[in-house]
């Protein structure tokens, strides 16, 4: 660690946590305690914390003192986490037809924000001082597993309008003092991407944070160009926001010449899970109980992918129980090479809206059309949507290599996919917009994709 970044690490960011009124530098030294405990100090913990949880919003807000009293649900019983299963999910529509009544009696300063709404409506959700702490030490937490830490030179490619509106004097000035610095993502035209690898040449980051899907392009645009961004002395890569793909990490990793940290989060649901240097994706659990859940609410069996829904300890001022994410993953029961105590999230597999509907009614996860778009010669973009159970759109980017029978291909390895009775439409356009908050999907659908049967079920 240079002597900059522990000022920064121990001096500068410290002062800046305690003129904002959060914890989280005492919380991080927590985490970094509790992370090597047992499983059952562990989930000891958590019942506890659990129970603390339940009662102070069972008191405070309004909308849970309704639901406990209607279920006759008596807080100060709880022993263990799966007491959660006696209370309903929390949804989106939930939260939108509830707001004000979410909110705790008595809260402090809550902050408004929204999700980027790349499902369909936006959330508009309260965050208080005690969430923030917590998500902010459990991110620090993680970033200090790669050997890097706060201080070190940092790179952002973000898209969200909430970081870019917010480049205020003030955050300019403490961004400068932290030497991170923000690459805006929504535009990744030759041009910019030209310009984003010019960055990260000058700038030599430590570390770089983003999108995979913007880094993945920005790491392609370098290697076509032939320029090497490996010998810049980037120790990691964190990506969040979206899944992973394999060939993204693979790109990534090679042109940067540093491993790739995967992590999950959610701007609603919280910082869920970081990737470690062994290769776990560690969930926060000493604030955050994940459950993953059938498409009836019943909770899947081991090994089996189901919705991720959170319960973020941490929320008591405006509270997320048992919040349905509309993400897909898969737990594990399995513990980490690196001796960490923390539960595992084996694999995250993108939005609900991130499958498609096959005509027969058969549902897969949208790899199963990628796969053969991303393979094809002179694809240099593309983009999937389902727009019902009888239309499929691709539009791609094309270059030369892109001909006749590249379509050809593509709508018929499409139909053995989702029917011969399936339309699909080749589009080719000069660019593929990222959405508002600047992440990309690769695949959208507008079927619903969940309470029907699953490719390979039999059923």
């Amino acid at each position: 660690m240079s002597l900059y970044t522990a000022v920064c690490a121990n001096i500068l960011f410290p002062l800046h946590e305690s003129l904002k009124g959060h914890d989280s530098v005492a919380l991080r030294k927590r985490l970094e305690e509790s992370q090597w405990w047992s499983a059952k100090q562990l989930e000891d913990y958590r019942a506890r914390r659990l129970q603390q949880f339940l009662t102070e919003i069972g008191w405070r807000v309004p909308y849970y003192q309704r639901l406990f009293k209607r279920l006759a649900f008596e807080p100060s019983f709880v022993r263990s986490t799966e007491v959660l299963r006696l209370l309903p999910f929390l949804t989106k529509p939930d939260i939108r037809g509830n707001v004000d009544e979410l909110k705790a009696e008595g809260h402090g300063p809550l902050t408004r924000y929204n999700t980027g709404g790349s499902s369909g409506e936006p959330l508009v959700f309260y965050m208080g001082k005690g969430r923030k702490s917590h998500d902010v030490a459990a991110k620090w937490r993680a970033t200090r597993w790669w050997g890097v830490d706060i201080g070190d030179p940092e790179l952002v490619v973000w898209g969200s309008p909430i970081e870019l509106g917010a480049q205020d004097r003030v955050r300019r000035l403490r961004d400068g003092l932290l030497r991170s610095h923000l690459l805006p993502a929504f535009e990744m035209s030759p041009q910019n991407l030209d310009r984003f690898v010019a960055t990260i040449r000058v700038s030599r980051p430590a570390m770089l944070f983003g999108y995979p899907s913007s880094l993945s392009l920005i790491a392609h645009h370098a290697r076509q160009k032939g320029v090497a961004m490996d010998t810049l002395g980037i120790k990691v890569v964190f990506v969040t926001s979206e899944r992973l793909y394999d060939e993204q990490r693979a790109v990534i990793s090679d042109v940067f010449g540093c491993p790739v940290a995967n992590g999950y989060g959610a701007r609603d649901a919280g910082f869920i899970a970081h990737e470690c240097p062994s290769g776990s994706l560690h969930i926060s659990a000493e604030d955050i109980i994940v459950e993953t859940v059938r498409p009836d609410g019943e909770p899947t069996a081991e090994g089996e992918a189901g919705e991720i829904v959170i319960t973020h300890m941490a929320t008591s001022d405006f509270p997320f129980v048992r919040y349905r994410t509309g993400d897909m993953g898969v737990l594990s029961d399995e513990s980490c090479a690196c001796g960490r105590g923390l539960p595992v999230l084996k694999e995250v597999q993108g939005r609900t809206t991130d499958f498609v509907v096959a005509h027969n009614g058969t549902v897969m996860h949208g790899l199963a059309l990628i796969y053969t778009v991303r393979d094809l010669p002179g694809v240099e973009r593309f983009k999937i949507e389902q727009m019902s159970i009888d239309l499929t759109v691709v539009k791609v980017v094309a270059g030369p290599a892109f001909n006749r029978s590249a379509e050809e291909c593509i709508v018929r390895d499409f139909k053995k996919r989702l029917g011969d009775a399936v339309d699909i439409r080749v589009e080719r356009v000069t660019e593929i917009t990222s959405e508002a908050s600047g992440k990309f999907r690769y695949v959208v659908s507008h079927v619903k994709a969940f309470g029907l049967k699953k490719e390979g079920s039999g059923a």
